[in-house]
């Protein structure tokens, strides 16, 4: 199958040149023609992170935004924009879980390709930000191929690298104790990264966070048996291109995570305000069955349908990452959004609240309109039939699900 690499010109604030690993090859992250997609919400200049194109079929893209112009090409201990780990901690609730909680779980990060900075990027962002180190060399983090191998990684690729370090910082954002084990796919196809599923799981992790989708079809139920594993909670992304469902977010196993524009607030009792990201992935899956929990709340759907919960997505109101590995230049602090951001902090919140034995996509329904969520009502990521499905209301709605976390209990 050909690759091919397609450089859009878009307008950016001036970057310095990039300083650390050159430029790896990314032509291999999907079998489809990459571009640096510009996305009209917003109102900074961003692009699709360098694994974000639009897939062949069989391929799946990764759900990540990266803010141009919050771009410090740097190794030093600190970034200047993006929300840290102490502000993510605060908004959904979670300092005094964070602080305490998850040494007894593991999270699986699934993504394709090999990101060869991985485990130096993640000592850098969690030294910046006071969070215990994270080694391979201490057993906190493992770094494997789809086969389990630790020695024989899939080929480099700028691209995704910056995907898995958005992943593994936000899953460290979240739960600073738990464990974790990145799995590289050989590639991009869903049955190599169904396969790095299955593989997170056997290896022990707890909770598995998929931050990549693309179009439903008519086959993607054959691929349902990678996301269905009892007792493990599987989160993934719900996509980037506003209205409209991707898999494996679609799919009945998992929990599809949407996204939100997260601010501060001096008047909300909270402390912070939330709205739909308008680039949230929503929708009616055609092709998979609807979630018992979602009887309980009105989707207009016959299928399934998405996202269950939401976390902040938007890139203009995103987080901090740390990226050596280079793409098209962006490296060091980077600033990111994109639905890729909200599924791994989902997931961390999940690990934290250790009970992925007894929970599932359906209980979280039980808990609607409850104080242990969110309610995002304002906000929308396109126009639809049923207004639910992409405009921000009481109660479910297509983009922000369910709300978002309010501490652990919930989950």
């Amino acid at each position: 199958m050909s690759h091919h690499l397609v450089r859009r010109l878009i307008t950016v604030v001036t970057l310095l040149a990039a300083t650390a690993v050159p430029a790896l090859s990314a032509t291999q992250a999907s079998a489809s023609t990459r571009t640096a997609a510009v996305s009209t919400s917003d109102t900074h200049t961003v692009v699709r992170a360098g694994c974000g194109a639009t897939p062949a079929a069989g391929y799946a893209a990764c759900n990540a935004y990266v803010r141009t112009s919050k771009v410090h090409p740097n190794s030093g201990t600190s970034t200047t924009s993006g929300y840290i780990p102490s502000q993510i901690q605060a908004a959904y609730g979670l300092a005094a879980a964070s602080a305490a909680d998850g040494s007894s779980q593991t999270i699986g990060i699934v993504d394709a390709y090999n990101d060869p900075t991985a485990a130096a990027d993640l000592a850098v962002y969690r030294s910046a930000y006071g969070l215990s180190a994270c080694t391979v060399a201490s057993g906190c983090l493992k770094i494997t191929s789809q086969t389990g191998s630790t020695t024989s990684l899939p080929s480099n690729d700028g691209g995704w690298a910056e995907e898995e370090s958005l992943d593994l910082d936000m899953a460290s954002a979240t739960c600073p104790l738990c464990k974790i084990i990145l799995v590289e796919a050989s590639s991009a196809s869903y049955a190599n990264l169904g396969t790095a599923v299955n593989e997170a799981v056997a290896l022990g992790a707890n909770v598995v966070s998929n931050s990549y989708g693309g179009s439903e079809s008519s086959g993607e139920t054959s691929y349902d048996t990678y996301y269905h594993h009892s007792g493990v909670i599987i989160t993934a992304s719900t996509g980037d291109s506003g209205y409209g469902v991707e898999y494996p977010a679609a799919s009945q196993y998992v929990v599809a995570v949407g996204g939100t524009s997260l601010s501060t607030s001096t008047t909300a009792s909270r402390g912070w305000t939330e709205t739909a990201w308008a680039d949230a992935g929503s929708g009616c899956s055609k092709y998979e069955t609807k979630l018992t929990g979602q009887s309980l709340v009105t989707t207009g759907c016959s299928k399934r349908a998405v996202a269950d919960v939401s976390a902040v997505a938007d890139p203009n109101t995103g987080v901090a990452v740390y990226d050596s590995t280079s793409y098209d230049g962006y490296v060091g602090w980077l600033q990111f959004g994109g639905t890729s951001v909200s599924s791994p902090l989902i997931a961390g919140v999940f690990a934290l609240a250790g009970n992925e034995s007894s929970v599932s996509n359906n209980t979280l329904y039980n808990y609607v309109g409850t104080a242990y969520l969110n309610d995002v009502t304002s906000g929308s990521n396109g126009s639809c039939s049923v207004s639910e499905l992409c405009t921000a209301t009481t109660g479910w709605d297509g983009p922000t699900g369910l709300g978002t976390p309010e501490g652990i209990t919930a989950f």
